[in-house]
């Protein structure tokens, strides 16, 4: 097709127990207090990055194990991802509660959450990350519950990655068109009369195909409403490839500036093996540019790693399954950067 089912496959919404953010998530705006993973993990400098960073996600557990065995130079690579702030993909199941852990954590330590809705119906077209909400309404309600959990504390949402490249690149049948529209629109709407809520809508990638084919697809799902839109979720297109697309879509619809997914794109695409799963845990990838909002264009509101590094794209080239942790995975990419 167009070269990219490819923003692929998403991490299945692996999160951290809400019961664990909420309990207390060792997260202070200096990293915590106790004697874990969370009492190594700081937060960035909130003037250039004021994501917050998870002090007991999976690559802190993996910092932690690596020193408890005395792998210290393992440790410190898997520290690159740790003390980043990457992207909490909120769960089919308890959409109020872990939103409202994971904002509640980060409004604790002065920062703002990243969260990530991924629960469209006919999600990702029966691949990897195949699932979504039963139907329609089950969606409406999980949103729902997203932004009561979220309130009125700070937020910055990438919302449905691949639901609107999946209608154009025509792996979602005509007859679902329609009805994820709708439920976009609404996402937006009901996302954006939160109070300190941004909303950024997933738009493809640079490799997939040009501008000219999601445009309209964009604003028929109210991009207009949101703050922007998403491109490279979860893929490995350079940011500077990434910006060239990012601005001529832009220009496509009313300026809106953009959030570049630069997790794992230090290397650039992968390009051997087999072409339909390049973008699926490519090997000799490597982390791309740090979260920051303050990069080399003025239509670039942030570099996020929305993707979590060291998160498997699916059972290929070896991999669990998709969101599962992959230690060596992690690994790979974080001296990949060097």
């Amino acid at each position: 097709m167009y070269g990219s089912r490819g923003a692929g496959v998403r991490a299945s919404a692996t999160v951290l127990g809400a019961a664990l953010i909420i309990a207390g998530c060792s997260s202070s705006s200096d990293g915590g207090g106790q004697d874990d993973a969370g009492a190594t993990i700081t937060q960035q400098p909130k003037e250039s990055d004021p994501f917050w960073v998870n002090p007991d996600g999976n690559a802190a557990q993996q910092v932690a194990a690596y020193a408890k065995s005395g792998k210290d130079t393992d440790a410190e690579q898997i520290r690159k991802i740790a003390e980043q702030p990457t992207g909490e993909w909120i769960g089919p199941e308890n959409p109020k509660q872990e939103a409202q852990g994971f904002t509640e954590a980060a409004d604790k330590a002065g920062r703002t959450a990243l969260l990530v809705l991924y629960n469209i119906p006919h999600r990702d077209c029966g691949q990897y990350s195949q699932g979504g909400a039963a139907d329609g309404d089950a969606y409406r309600d999980w949103i729902d519950g997203v932004a009561a959990g979220i309130g009125d504390r700070p937020a910055t949402v990438v919302l449905e990655p691949d639901a609107l490249l999946h209608l154009v690149d025509g792996c979602t049948p005509e007859e679902f068109h329609e009805e994820r529209y709708d439920l976009l629109k609404g996402a937006i709407t009901k996302l954006k009369s939160l109070k300190s809520t941004k909303v950024y809508l997933d738009a493809g990638n640079a490799g997939w195909g040009h501008p000219d084919q999601i445009f309209e697809s964009l604003q028929w799902a109210g991009v207009d409403q949101a703050d922007g839109f998403a491109v490279n979720v979860s893929n490995f297109y350079s940011t500077k490839d990434s910006i060239a697309y990012g601005k001529q879509l832009s220009a496509k619809v009313g300026d809106k500036p953009f959030v570049i997914d630069t997790s794992r794109n230090g290397n650039g695409p992968y390009t051997g093996g087999d072409e339909d799963e390049r973008w699926c845990n490519p090997p000799g990838r490597a982390l791309g540019e740090t979260p920051t909002t303050k990069t080399t264009d003025d239509l670039v509101d942030a570099y996020l790693w929305v993707k979590r590094p060291g998160e498997s794209d699916g059972e290929c080239k070896g991999g669990p399954k998709a969101g599962q942790w992959w230690a060596s995975y992690a690994l790979a990419l974080a001296k990949g950067s060097e």
